[in-house]
């Protein structure tokens, strides 16, 4: 097996993962909740307020962040706090937004 042809296909995975992390985030809505989420854990009431987009809005862009693992969720009693499951892809969005009002 050629080594270089190892990490050709490492090289492609990570491209791959990555253009799926971007396609994730490919919408204000989603841009918005994670940088609401950068500040801490919060229910969907709390991003439908900050966001001022309905709850069946924010939460159809929740599954797909869910889905693409950017978020998690954790239900405490009645209510479901969402949560970032990592700190990096926060500082892409908001590197992205800062860089974007420049």
């Amino acid at each position: 097996m050629n080594p270089s042809s190892d990490s050709g296909d490492e090289r492609d995975q990570g491209l791959h993962a990555a253009s799926e992390l971007l396609r994730a985030l490919a919408s204000p809505v989603r841009l918005g909740i994670v940088r609401e989420l950068a500040g801490g854990s919060k229910p969907v009431h709390e991003l439908v307020a900050a966001l001022g987009v309905s709850q069946p809005l924010v939460s159809q862009h929740l599954r797909v962040l869910r889905a693409t693992r950017i978020v998690s969720a954790r239900r405490h009693a009645r209510e479901v706090e969402y949560s970032l499951t990592d700190d990096h892809v926060a500082h892409l969005v908001l590197d992205a937004i800062r860089h974007a009002q420049e």
